[in-house]
């Protein structure tokens, strides 16, 4: 159920958005774990392969969110440059898919991928449920709604989020076998998600009156709780491992 909030402008709702997610993902079991040097290789491995499935179907949410845009480039375009970011902005390598490759061989050296990098595993439920929830919701959003999905949802803490990531990764207990390679991490934290953001901030924040900060609100955290439910439960899939 949403929370009972009252919001008289666009820095109200990025405050409660900041809450949720210091709850539900740096306070989350995952993170925790993760910066705690808590998990084992065979665990890592497992996060490792399914974080590289959604990152590799991220594009797809993106396309998704474009189509639910209006046919006005100041709505479409801040999208299309996060789209563009995924695809190394046309400069060979730093395509994420192609990025992420250099985290994953660090962490899974023995992993079978086919010519297009993916995996011989199978995609978990938690990734699959994460996806297809984010490429519905677009169906069915209003242009605030994608836009708010996009921004609030994701971008505004993506940076955050992944910046812990791989300062987890830099924990002494996960480089044994050698450093882990967290650039793909860094470079979302340092460089792209801030920007994404801004960009999408640049619509949201035009939108002013209680109905539309309510919707803006409910929407971020829709997504955002989707996202937390999946680190949550590739937490629990890691754990049974």
């Amino acid at each position: 159920m949403t929370p009972h909030l009252s919001f008289s402008c666009y820095a109200d709702v990025e405050q409660a958005m900041l809450e949720l997610v210091q709850h539900h993902f740096f306070e989350g079991r995952f993170l925790q774990t993760l910066c705690s040097g808590g998990y084992r290789e065979a665990q890592i491995r497992h996060f490792a392969l399914q974080y590289g499935y959604y990152s590799r179907h991220f594009p797809r949410v993106l396309g998704a969110a474009i189509a639910a845009m209006p046919p006005i480039d100041t709505w479409w375009v801040p999208i299309a440059d996060n789209l563009w970011d995924e695809a190394g902005r046309g400069e060979p390598g730093r395509a994420h898919e192609k990025l992420y490759l250099t985290f994953l061989r660090t962490v899974a050296p023995d992993a079978r991928l086919d010519e297009h990098g993916i995996p011989d595993v199978p995609m978990s439920k938690a990734v699959e449920t994460a996806i297809d929830t984010f490429i519905q919701f677009f169906r069915q959003a209003t242009p605030l709604q994608a836009m708010a999905a996009v921004g609030l949802g994701s971008e505004l803490f993506a940076g955050q989020v992944m910046a812990r990531i791989g300062e987890g990764f830099r924990h002494p207990h996960y480089q044994r076998r050698g450093p882990v390679n967290t650039l793909f991490w860094e470079v979302h934290a340092d460089e792209h998600e801030p920007r994404h953001y801004q960009l999408c901030k640049q619509i949201l924040e035009t939108f002013t009156s209680p109905r539309d900060l309510k919707d803006m609100y409910e929407t971020g955290r829709y997504i955002a709780l989707s996202e937390a439910r999946m680190y949550e439960e590739l937490h629990e899939e890691m754990m049974s491992l």
